[in-house]
């Protein structure tokens, strides 16, 4: 009925699946190695975007620790010029019922009370920048 003997048959069908198999294995690879130029051309782009940001996020803080410092500047020398030279000139500064670091007739305390809240202030507004950068995704 096959006028070949059924081995050749076996060999050819195993060559056949091999070439097959090969082909295969050549077009499977060349989708990896396009995937992996994909992944690494959006690392590349990630990367640049994410320097960008980083000197973003240093200007940001530059521009914040500078405002803070003339700012806290300001306080010191506006407070500091409550200091009454000697105590004789007034009257006595009322005790306070709670226990806290102060009075609030007590310059010192004003001025801690300032300078505290400049810089929960000056936080609240560096944390707002900074998160405005690393929510823009038009980078």
């Amino acid at each position: 009925m096959f006028p070949l003997p059924i081995s050749i048959y076996i060999y050819a069908a195993c060559a056949v699946l091999a070439v097959a198999g090969l082909g295969y294995g050549k077009y499977e690879s060349a989708k990896y190695d396009a995937y992996v130029a994909k992944v690494e051309l959006a690392a590349k782009a990630q990367e640049l975007i994410n320097e960008s940001k980083e000197k973003q996020f240093s200007l940001v803080n530059e521009k914040v620790k500078s405002n803070y410092e003339d700012r806290i500047a300001i306080i010191k020398r506006d407070y500091g010029g409550m200091r009454l030279p000697s105590t004789s000139q007034t009257t006595s500064i009322s005790k306070s019922t709670d226990s806290i670091d102060g009075t609030p007739t007590d310059p010192k305390f004003i001025e801690k009370c300032a300078l505290t809240t400049q810089q929960l202030v000056s936080l609240q507004g560096w944390l707002k920048e900074q998160i405005g950068i690393f929510n823009d995704r038009k980078l």
